[in-house]
């Protein structure tokens, strides 16, 4: 049954019981099983045993990313006690103004943290969390702040793990310059350009809707931490230590430089290569988990001798840091693994998209907002946005070799590009959405629920803008048009909210 309709069970299973039940464990867990029951022709035993030899190769192929999310738990348990939290919480509440500001900080700290939407999610989520929750602000809206300046800033920035693998998703043997490539579609990745622009928006006006404006009123009348990270998440103002400022900012400067650096030494800066080289070469896991060791280790000599924290209360730090960050490491090990179910390997979910789209690009016109959409249902089905660039763009290549005019190319991949990152925020098993509920400390589902009309709002306007990028062959046309439509959109809802 691989690499046939069947193939899209999982995925869908998985969601809809998600989005029915609230419980995403579970949901994860049935469709993995469905996915391994039908690719072992119903076997049971053998369905167990596919099923933990894909978790084996899925988990251990993304340990670093496993070990990041562990040494930033301790160093988020480890900063907080110190009181460094309370006390720029207390800086914060004092310097922003209201909850207009907290959020507009939000993004713009969203928006210089572009090297990885991981690095992103958590960082952004680790230092605003204190500050908005001190405006009553709902966590599902700091969740969309975050969310939407992590993979769209890192799609649309030359320096950045994203832009490396865009690369490598050219086919072998292409002539194809694939960095070059990647900055031509940077000005028409329309949702990409278009969600920075709607998030803006609501940031600046609180024009929300949908279920997000319910849960927005719901916060300011009655401001609660989450219930699943009530008994591990430490209140700001309960720090133990005499911590100021400079011991949370500290940290998280050493965190950034040394995550950065990491990026640059594992992509060989000290073997002559460029800068832009290093990155798009570097292996943004690796750099990740031992950036964090870095400030895990700066963070406790810059605490111990100082008495900022005792040993005790510092090593203290390491089961409070696991056991807050256990919700996310425990749903991205099911996403991962169901992935692998759908992977080349298994299921074969890409192959039967790829015969799809390749059976049905007759008309070149047409292939930007195909592309678009098959990107959104693949990126949404398999909560992988990288996965699915990787498998549509080499088809792109193929169909479109012998087209002289290489703007449909281009055009084409944006769409792709811009098609996995509107999937990846409206999937429920995306890991990145799984990151920004995690930076954000709110509910999983709640972030995806009140996101989604959101992405399919703004995911409609791109829509029409690849439509008129394929009869134009002019992507600044399209991005006008998707522009204008979001516009439109926007103004109704501001004339609403007043």
């Amino acid at each position: 049954m691989a690499q046939t309709a069947f193939a899209v069970l999982p995925p869908i299973i998985t969601i809809v019981l998600a989005l029915l039940t609230k419980e995403v464990y579970m949901s994860l867990i049935i469709g993995i099983m469905t996915g391994a029951f039908l690719f072992t022709g119903g076997a049971p035993l053998d369905a167990v045993i596919t099923m933990f030899a894909v978790m084996e190769k899925k988990v251990g192929g993304n340990v670093n990313i496993l070990v990041f999310l562990v040494i930033l738990g301790i160093l988020v348990a480890a900063i907080t006690r110190s009181g460094a939290t309370r006390a720029y919480g207390e800086w914060a509440s004092r310097s922003v103004k209201g909850e207009k500001g907290a959020l507009l900080v939000t993004a713009l700290l969203g928006l210089v943290i572009f090297i990885d939407d991981y690095f992103n999610c958590l960082t952004v989520g680790t230092v605003m969390r204190p500050v908005t929750d001190r405006f009553k602000i709902a966590r599902a809206k700091l969740a969309y702040v975050i969310d939407s300046t992590a993979a769209p800033i890192c799609i649309i920035a030359p320096v950045s793990s994203w832009a490396a693998a865009v690369g490598s998703s050219l086919p072998e043997g292409s002539d194809l310059d694939g960095f070059s490539l990647f900055l031509q579609t940077i000005p028409i990745n329309l949702y990409a350009l278009l969600t920075l622009m709607f998030m803006f928006f609501i940031v600046l006006t609180g024009a929300d809707f949908g279920k997000m404006a319910k849960t927005v009123e719901e916060a300011r009348e009655n401001f609660t931490v989450p219930e699943e990270y009530r008994d591990t998440e430490i209140a700001a103002d309960s720090g133990e230590g005499k911590g100021g400022i400079i011991d949370l900012v500290a940290p998280l400067s050493v965190l950034i430089a040394a995550c950065v650096y990491g990026m640059l030494y594992t992509g060989g800066i000290n073997e002559g290569k460029s800068i832009a080289d290093a990155f798009a070469d570097c292996d943004a896991s690796k750099s990740l988990a031992v950036g964090s060791f870095i400030a895990f280790v700066f963070t406790g000599l810059l605490y111990l001798p100082r008495r900022i924290l005792s040993f005790n209360a510092f090593c203290d730090s390491f089961s409070r840091g696991f056991k807050a960050m256990t919700p996310a490491i425990f749903i991205l090990c099911l996403a991962w693994t169901l992935s692998g179910v759908l992977s080349d390997d298994y299921m074969n979910l890409g192959g039967f998209v790829g015969n799809v789209v390749s059976a049905n690009t007759g008309v070149i016109t047409a292939l930007p907002p195909i592309f678009f959409i098959v990107a959104v249902l693949l990126a949404f089905a398999t909560g992988t946005s990288w996965g699915t660039f990787g498998i549509l763009i080499p088809i792109a290549v193929a169909v479109l070799a012998g087209v002289n005019d290489t703007s449909m190319l281009v055009i084409s991949i944006a769409a792709i590009l811009s098609g996995a990152v509107a999937g990846d925020h409206a999937s429920p098993i995306s890991d990145t959405t799984i990151l920004a509920s995690a930076g954000a400390k709110c509910h999983h589902l709640d972030h995806v629920e009140t996101q989604l009309p959101y992405v399919i709002l703004v995911s409609t306007a791109s829509f029409f803008g690849y439509v008129v990028d394929g009869f134009t062959g002019n992507g600044f046309v399209g991005l006008a048009v998707g522009a204008a439509i979001l516009a439109t959109a926007m103004g109704f809802l501001y004339v609403k909210k007043r």
